[in-house]
């Protein structure tokens, strides 16, 4: 769920890092169970610190939400925006999992007074072990950066960084272009030794990096890159939306057992009381700084590292007493989770479907299933470079597993018995956690199921966990929550979107085989968009949201997020559908099909006509090709039989009467709690746990009036009746809408620009239509794109076959390569010749006999990759829903159900991973 994506101003605050979640021994057999969660401790969020100048500088450190990237998240009135960020490629022996990716995890903790950020554990890329440490200078509104590299291995190993960020977006006012460099002009080049960027408005602050001793020293910076897109490969822009992406990249040789440092500065300057004032200010303070470098506090052995400054020149510092080689001595980096498995069966990038047919033909059970997620989600989900999808594990999963495989043998079927799905932590559950990704509800534990998580129980699904979101869905551009930010999980340095970013991650990484979220705005089809899935929002009232924590009532809609249309059908018939106590469903049973799979079929699209608006295709600040990419991707429809027309506006809807939705939405949530720690909404959302860009003053809104309500749901019924009118007249069956319209950008920005543009005016949300979202392929810059088909209101089967016919048209799923399958833990025994468990009898009863199978999935093919960058970690997949699988099912069935029998239960009581509070 997600309002418009929203970012503010700062705070103060700090907090150690965000830690591991998972802990504790495993046993001698390997067996790893779930347990309780979530990490960190400390203060509110993200440390601020104000300047002299009145600038207020956000700096993404340990604290909450975690990012702990070191760069500047924000400062009032510039448009920084997630910059002082470092990519690092190291060349020699080894090339680490995230090689040439923004660097995080540096455990980076603000002094009391917050004129410092300390590292607290070094991080590891390649053996070479990087920390950063920050001194604010807040008198003249500066951040030194000074980050070491050292090297642990045995071998020398060349460094390349990139230092930068984004400096602004667009073309307009809104561009940061270079306004004054060192060597008099407005190119960026190794010759220079600062660089001053500004915007035209008057009102924002000029930004200038000092980067160190100028060329012809052998440590200057060497090229610029584009911070954005893979600095080391594509060079920085100097004109359109790409020249507000600056990279100044050095490269050093570190011998063994050295240590080398980079050294620069950023200057924020004063807004006002014009442009030329302020940068000439600021330019005299980038001068002074590239002449008599501060240093102060840092040691000499420390200032003898530094690589990118002629320490000869450096006043009252003798040069010559450095020793030849220098080792700092730096934190040590946390030990990573052992890359294995226990469980013989590979879930990667394996379907619902493939799953399912692989424990009905006896080639692996449940419990194998459910083990290798668990080993995945302790491998890839923690840690510096873990991607942060889950808050929670279910400490009962293998049990839960257990109990699928028991009821199968004992003649039970279903689509979804013993397969593993995770649930956006706004759905309550009765045995796990319900945060709402906010440390203002921690430990809170609703005493019952929301409504489509007790339906999942009843398919026999396996509720393996609870995902990350942005805090009370409030965005749809990043989800960070009081836990922790997701990290995409094809793209290493990039936003997950929001506000389900922890689910969608979770699938595409394969720590679950499907996952449901939520969306108010675009929490469903962004972070599927940025993750290669498939998701699809039924008409409002298709799906309860009862037991489902707020953000607007009436427009929030849960719903579920897969690798496949396939697999979507198979979500949907397990959690659509008519709850008693949720007045908006009353109409979903007549509404849904008996079998969302039945109208799976290729041929969905043959003789439908398909609306698109061009202008949707067109973005407002963007111009690298993702719209004009997208809009060839009508021809998609054309060659699965359908006609694409071209659409006048839509009618708008009129003025919406709602008052107070957010108030009404918690008031009905916790009417049926028992226990909650608030009164309400407003005492909720004014916690001072709540991150402090999202936190509120205490209000005291009311709750909607009953006049209101109805008035409410007669406005969203009637626009919808306009909107089904409109694609009436112009006779057609659906429109189509690109996903993005725009490259993927960075996790560290907090404006929504700096995200993606989507701002397509698709229609799903604000009316309440059934759209599904399916993958067509790539941008010219290598992102996952997406299409949008949109349907008149309870046309939500129609829609999801054109979803079938469209996904099977492009076959264009891109695969994370950022966590590849596990290795087999050495502790397995050998696998035993016994014969397989036989398969279930065929003539056992289907859940629903009279619905016809599926239609086969054809092989797919491989999505050509154009000019993909270097920091993409992903590849197109042979096939958006393949045909079934055998591939890593090859232990005896029997071996692993009496295996995990003997085990599970133990290692579920000594294996536990823990929630961690403040005071730890």
């Amino acid at each position: 769920m997600s309002h418009d994506d929203r970012s503010t101003p700062s705070s103060p605050a700090r907090s150690p890092r965000r830690t591991l979640r998972r802990s504790g021994a495993t046993l001698a057999v390997g067996i790893l169970a779930a347990g309780v969660i979530i990490p960190a401790t400390g203060a509110t969020a993200v440390s601020s610190t104000t300047a002299a100048n009145g600038a207020v500088w956000q700096i993404h450190d340990a604290a909450p939400p975690g990012l702990d990237t070191g760069s500047i998240r924000t400062v009032s009135q510039s448009r920084v925006d997630g910059f002082g960020n470092i990519f690092v490629k190291v060349t020699g022996a080894s090339n680490p999992r995230f090689n040439g990716e923004m660097m995080r995890g540096f455990g980076l903790t603000a002094t009391a007074d917050g004129a410092a950020y300390d590292t607290t554990q070094s991080v590891d890329l390649g053996g070479i072990d990087i920390t950063r440490d920050i001194t604010m200078g807040n008198a003249d509104s500066t951040a030194r950066y000074f980050d070491t590299f050292t090297n642990t291995t045995t071998a020398p190993v060349t460094v390349d960084v990139s230092f930068g960020g984004s400096l602004g977006y667009g073309t307009t006012t809104n561009q940061g272009l270079v306004r004054a460099t060192a060597d008099g002009d407005t190119t960026i080049a190794p010759t220079d030794s600062w660089a001053l960027v500004a915007n035209t408005q008057a009102t924002q602050r000029p930004v200038g990096v000092v980067l160190g001793s100028p060329a012809p020293f052998a440590g200057a910076m060497n090229r610029t890159g584009n911070q954005q897109r893979s600095p080391f490969t594509n060079p920085m822009a100097t004109s359109g939306n790409e020249a507000n992406f600056y990279g100044f990249i050095n490269t050093i040789t570190v011998k063994p057992g050295e240590t080398r440092s980079l050294a620069r500065f950023v200057h924020v300057g004063a807004a006002g009381p014009d442009a030329a004032t302020s940068q000439a200010s600021a330019t005299t303070t980038l001068q002074t700084l590239a002449t008599t470098p501060n240093f102060a506090g840092l040691t000499p052995a420390e200032i003898c590292t530094v690589s990118n400054w002629d320490l000869t020149t450096i006043q009252g510092f003798d040069a010559a007493a450095c020793a030849p080689s220098t080792k700092l001595d730096v934190p040590a980096s946390p030990a990573a989770a052992t890359p294995t498995t226990t469980s013989r069966y590979d879930v990667v990038n394996k379907t619902i479907t493939e799953m399912q047919a692989d424990m009905t033909a006896g080639r692996t059970t449940s419990v194998a299933i459910v083990q290798a997620y668990l080993d995945r989600i302790n491998v890839y989900d923690d840690g510096q470079f873990g991607f942060n999808a889950f808050l929670h594990v279910a400490a009962d999963a293998l049990d839960q597993a257990k109990a699928a495989d028991a009821a199968r043998a004992a003649g039970t079927t279903g689509d979804l018995l013993g397969i593993p799905i995770a649930l956006k932590d706004l759905y309550d559950t009765k045995d796990q956690p319900t945060t709402g990704g906010t440390r203002a509800l921690e430990g809170w534990q609703p005493d019952s199921d929301a409504f489509q998580v007790e339906k999942l129980r009843a398919a026999g699904a396996v509720l393996i966990g609870k995902t990350n979101l942005s805090e009370f869905a409030n965005s749809g551009s990043f989800s960070e929550s009081g836990w922790g930010q997701v990290w995409n999980g094809l793209y290493g340095s990039k936003t997950s979107f929001g506000s389900s970013g922890g689910s969608a991650v979770a699938v595409a990484t394969s720590m679950a085989a499907g996952a449901m979220g939520t969306q108010t705005g675009v929490s469903l089809y962004a972070p599927t968009t940025g993750s290669s899935l498939t998701t699809f929002r039924g008409t409002d009232g298709m799906a309860s949201t009862r037991g489902v924590m707020p953000l607007t009532w009436g427009q929030d809609y849960a719903g579920p997020i897969a690798r496949t249309v396939s697999d979507l059908a198979v979500l949907l018939n397990a959690t659509t559908g008519t709850d008693p106590f949720d007045m908006l469903t009353a109409q979903a049973d007549a509404r849904k099909p008996a079998d969302w799979k039945t109208g799976l079929t290729t041929q969905a699209l043959q003789g439908k006509r398909i609306g698109y608006l061009p202008t949707s295709f067109v973005s407002s600040y963007a111009d690298d090709g993702t719209g004009e990419a997208a809009l060839a991707h009508l021809a998609d429809l054309r060659a699965a039989g359908a006609t694409v027309v071209e659409m006048p506006a839509p009618p708008s809807g009129g003025s919406n009467p709602a008052r107070n939705v957010s108030q009404e939405g918690w008031a009905l949530y916790i009417e049926e709690q028992t226990g909650f720690p608030y009164a309400d909404g407003n005492a909720l959302l004014a916690s001072p746990k709540v991150l402090p860009y999202n936190q509120r003053s205490l209000s005291t809104a009311p709750r909607m009036t009953p006049e209101n309500v109805q008035a409410y749901i007669d406005y969203r019924t009637n626009y919808k009746r306009i909107i089904d009118a409109w694609m009436a007249e112009q006779g057609v069956d659906a429109v189509v809408y690109p996903g993005f319209i725009s490259d993927v950008f960075n996790n560290d920005a907090s404006s929504s620009q700096l995200s993606s543009d989507r701002a397509t005016g698709v229609l799903t949300s604000t009316v309440g239509l059934p759209t599904v979202v399916v993958p067509v392929g790539l941008n010219p810059h290598g992102y996952s794109m997406s299409m949008q088909l949109v349907g008149p209101s309870w046309s939500d089967a129609s829609v999801l076959g054109m979803g079938y016919a469209l996904e099977q048209q492009t076959k264009a799923q891109v695969l994370s390569t950022l966590a590849p399958a596990l290795a087999l833990d050495p502790s397995v025994p050998v696998e035993p010749t016994e014969p397989p468990v036989p398969p279930v009898d065929p003539t056992t009863p289907p859940v629903d006999p009279t619905v016809p199978p599926v239609e086969p999935e054809p092989s797919a093919t491989a999505v050509p990759i154009p000019n993909i960058p270097a920091d993409t970690g992903s590849t197109p997949k042979p096939g958006a829903s393949g045909s079934l699988s055998t591939t890593g099912s090859e232990i005896g069935p029997w071996f692993v159900a009496a295996f995990a029998l003997m085990f599970a239960g133990a290692a579920a009581t000594f294996i536990r991973r823990r929630r961690r509070t403040a005071s730890e």
